[in-house]
């Protein structure tokens, strides 16, 4: 069984690992697949079983990011009084959005003149800890009305829509701008409700106290994990709120089933956040007592997901780029003006699926020393206060 006397609890390193070692597939899927510059993964019509599941799985990733980001504020807390930890959560908070609108969105488009800026999931995590800095000042009862009320009343605001309101994008929308003719930023992950998934994981971090029995723990959060998958199930059989998209019945099981299962992530509905972060509180209540080298290879990379996630994205990309040139595509075309989703340029670019999982597998097997490396440095050298925005 987990100990919280040690400062880091080895399930939540676990699950932070795992989601970001099946993001990595989505990554290498946006590059390497040939229907990505065609098809959106998700589109019933379309799509495959196993295309539809590879992007399915994915979703799992940043609800169960951000509420990790918001257990593991609660965490490291303990050890501050509250104004260390806002300015901390404050810092740290500017410095990820710094580096998604400069190192990440290099990565993502290798274009030195920057035409493409996208506010994704690093903007999302920064931005909600910077609200969070002021919201761990209020009672917990107050953190967790305030979560629960943004998550399940925010499609109330689906149907808002402001022309050309930069603030509403940002808040609730997603949405692209042109900032000159030849220069666009995109507003990917909204405020609203990203930054209730992380204050709702800051007050689920007191169910990590010395004092809370674990078997109380693990039953709370299967009870809470079960409900809501299906209260999801319930809502969507519905289909009147909670997703942006009614899902349709296209008269034969498997379109259906996609259609039901199209959850609309931007910004993430009700129904996508039943689903994924239900999901995260089953796999916190049975993972505790997990052992083995399976863990800690997922560990490795859940004890240093940051680092990670901006080399994997330059790695990729690098990948891509080389791969375009020996395919006749030329590696200018990997100079993207945007994110790579259905560039013009680079439709007949790519391979099948099973290709790309051995592609993803080709990354996550280069990167492993580096993060089992950057790891054992972290550990060994927890004075230097830099590495904690690392």
């Amino acid at each position: 069984m987990t100990t919280i006397t040690n400062p880091r609890i080895e399930t939540l390193d676990l699950l932070k690992g795992l989601v970001i070692v099946i993001m990595a597939i989505d990554h290498v899927r946006d590059y390497f697949h040939n229907s990505s510059y065609l098809f959106d993964p998700t589109d019933p019509t379309l799509t495959t079983i196993p295309l539809f599941l590879t992007r399915f799985i994915t979703n799992f990733c940043a609800p169960a990011f951000s509420f990790l980001a918001g257990l593991s504020a609660f965490i490291v807390g303990r050890r501050k009084i509250p104004a260390e930890l806002s300015s901390f959560l404050l810092k740290r908070g500017l410095w990820l959005v710094f580096v998604e609108l400069v190192i990440m969105s290099f990565g993502w488009c290798f274009d030195i003149t920057f035409k493409s800026v996208h506010f994704s999931v690093v903007w999302s995590l920064g931005i909600s800890m910077i609200f969070l800095a002021g919201l761990i000042h209020l009672p917990k009862k107050v953190i967790l009305i305030f979560s629960c009320t943004l998550i399940f009343g925010h499609n109330l605001l689906d149907n808002i829509h402001f022309d050309n309101s930069i603030l509403w994008a940002f808040l609730h929308e997603r949405k692209p701008f042109l900032t000159t003719p030849d220069h666009i930023f995109r507003v990917g992950y909204s405020i609203i409700p990203w930054v209730a998934v992380m204050s709702l994981g800051y007050y689920f971090g007191s169910f990590y106290n010395k004092t809370y029995d674990p078997l109380k723990r693990k039953k709370l959060f299967n009870i809470i994990g079960i409900a809501a998958i299906v209260f999801f199930v319930v809502l969507r059989s519905i289909n009147v709120y909670g997703n942006k998209l009614p899902w349709e019945d296209y008269g034969n099981l498997k379109q259906s089933l996609f259609s039901f299962l199209n959850l609309s992530k931007y910004p993430p509905s009700l129904s996508f956040l039943l689903v994924t972060l239900g999901g995260a509180l089953l796999f916190l209540a049975n993972s505790e007592k997990l052992k083995g080298k399976v863990v800690n290879f997922f560990c490795v990379f859940g004890r240093v997901p940051f680092f990670f996630y901006i080399i994997h994205i330059y790695l990729i990309h690098l990948l891509a780029l080389i791969t375009a040139e020996f395919t006749g595509f030329g590696w200018q075309k990997m100079i993207l003006p945007a994110l790579p989703f259905r560039v013009e340029a680079l439709k007949g670019f790519g391979f099948n699926l099973f290709i790309v999982y051995l592609i993803w597998i080709l990354v996550i097997a280069v990167l492993y020393p580096l993060c089992k490396k950057f790891d054992s440095y972290k550990q060994a050298h927890k004075e230097k206060w830099w590495l904690s925005y690392l």
